[in-house]
């Protein structure tokens, strides 16, 4: 039976396939504040920039490819049982061909209703006002905002308690809850750490192995360190 291996990715991975991140730019998400396209505020204020800003983000999606740390992690499936938990919006995991993807913060290629939580649709396109739900309500980007709840978090945690081995590559682990999935792995797990400026991680049980490298490099490593560890138990 494969061992089970989960692997929180955030904004670090992404971004060597070239879609720009927020948190190193003061805050700035391009060019706009943050708070202005990502929470429920800036919606209620301005929903006519927000829809442009994940129209932009949509067609930026469409012009990148997964690269080597995606693609890595899809091929792990062939000796582990692979789980990715993402805080990231975008489909690389899925166009690498990763099979079992959990989106904590939403996903950028899928709209839903302002009012009908659970209607949910595929949406590749520009979303604009004016596209309504079945009862003529607003539809919305399908991203968890700033300031609302996480509804796929209950289940990363159960997926977390069963990891047999625990990854976080490419997050500055300041966003919660996420950043604290990792204290939901059992004691014996061991935690690997990738990330070029890797952040102090406390209270952790676990043996935790940090490999100070950015996910095109050190997913290879590690996969290498984990074949060599399944072949010699």
């Amino acid at each position: 039976m494969k061992k089970k291996l989960v692997v929180l990715t955030g904004a670090g991975i992404s971004a060597e396939s070239g879609i720009k991140t927020f948190r190193d730019a003061n805050g700035l998400w391009e060019g706009h504040d943050v708070m202005e396209v990502a929470s429920p505020e800036g919606w209620h204020k301005n929903n006519a920039l927000v829809l442009d800003f994940y129209n932009q983000r949509r067609k930026q999606l469409q012009q990148v490819s997964p690269n080597l740390g995606h693609l890595v992690l899809a091929e792990l499936e062939s000796h582990f049982d692979v789980y990715i938990i993402t805080q990231n919006v975008d489909n690389l995991h899925e166009k690498a061909g990763s099979s079992n993807v959990l989106h904590l913060h939403g996903e950028l290629l899928k709209v839903r209703s302002t009012v009908e939580e659970n209607y949910i649709l595929d949406w590749e396109n520009d979303l604009n006002l004016g596209d309504v739900d079945t009862n003529g309500n607003q539809l919305r980007p399908h991203i968890v905002w700033f300031g609302e709840a996480v509804p796929a978090l209950d289940e990363a945690i159960e997926i977390t308690q069963q990891a047999d081995y625990f990854v976080v590559v490419g997050t500055s682990l300041q966003v919660y809850p996420a950043a604290g999935l990792l204290h939901y792995t059992n004691k014996n797990v061991p935690v690997f750490y990738i990330d070029p400026n890797p952040a102090t991680i406390y209270d952790l049980n676990n043996s935790l192995e940090i490999i100070a490298m950015n996910a095109t490099e050190g997913v290879p490593f590690l996969r290498q360190k984990l074949l060599e560890k399944t072949h010699n138990s």
